[in-house]
């Protein structure tokens, strides 16, 4: 049994919009080996959010702890991830699920975004 991580967005039909959450799975991959971790989409494209839980439980993770990739805690964070985090522990009574804030909400998440915006643009 061990920890794994969801990284949760909202979901695009186009393909390339799923590069950056995909690029944290894969950052996530290669630095923490001993943790699963997977991206999940609330629309629009697949897996969902109950998909990649049945995939981690299946694979034998004991605690899951969803990562809203939102810049803020709006209506899907608020109101439509407590839903869906609630019919997983129904589906999965044996598993943890934690639920961290939206990721632009963090101080860190703050402070990089502000070093970033005052970068001088390059040419």
């Amino acid at each position: 049994m061990h920890n794994a991580i969801i990284l949760f967005s909202h979901g695009s039909r186009d393909p390339l919009w799923r590069a950056p959450v995909e690029a944290v799975a894969t950052r996530i991959a290669a630095h923490h080996p001993d943790r699963s971790v997977t991206c999940a989409f609330l629309e629009l494209c697949t897996p969902t959010l109950a998909e990649a839980a049945h995939h981690l439980v299946a694979q034998g993770a004991a605690s899951v702890t969803v990562v809203p990739m939102f810049l803020g805690t709006g209506k899907h964070a608020r109101e439509d991830l407590p839903v869906l985090v609630q019919a997983l522990r129904t589906t999965h009574p044996g598993v943890q699920f934690h639920v961290q804030a939206a990721i632009g909400e963090d101080p860190r998440m703050t402070a990089l975004m502000a070093d970033i915006a005052c970068e001088t643009p390059l040419g």
